[in-house]
């Protein structure tokens, strides 16, 4: 299964939005656009609104209510980070941002430990047979939620 085609930041915003909406999240958006306004794009000048190639760069912060706490930082570049309890996804591509949430919210995520190198990781799987997995950093204060959704 193959992800929608999310071609800009509010197309994006709009599809998290439907998530919230399906799974009863209450959601918090903050815009930020224009060259001189977004993260990434720091050696921008003052008020040069506009990229060098004309395009009008915007970016999203998005805040997703309920349990687990998630945000989605939505860059113009095609790529965003997810922050799932603490946990950091950084270069997730914005087509993916959907899939993602779906399996955190849809129960399909799930924490995994390891006994040397000690550690747990949030492993996210995505359709496809795509998935996402990151180190949960201070592995001894775990949220209800992390510790919930651990296997073997």
């Amino acid at each position: 299964m193959e992800n929608a085609h999310l071609p800009t930041t509010e197309a994006a915003v709009t599809a998290v939005r439907a998530i919230a909406k399906e799974y009863a999240l209450e959601v918090s958006v903050t815009d930020d656009i224009g060259a001189d306004q977004t993260s990434r794009r720091t050696s921008a000048g003052v008020f040069a609104v506009l990229d060098a190639d004309g395009s009008l760069p915007h970016e999203a912060f998005v805040e997703l209510g309920g349990a687990p706490s998630v945000s989605v930082h939505l860059f113009p570049e095609d790529d965003a980070k997810i922050t799932v309890d603490g946990v950091d996804f950084h270069d997730v591509p914005r087509d993916s941002v959907p899939a993602f949430l779906r399996s955190v919210y849809g129960g399909l995520a799930y924490t995994k430990g390891r006994v040397f190198p000690p550690g747990l990781r949030l492993v996210v799987p995505l359709p496809g047979d795509e998935t996402y997995q990151e180190l949960v950093p201070g592995m001894i204060r775990l949220t209800p939620w992390l510790s919930r959704i651990m296997r073997d």
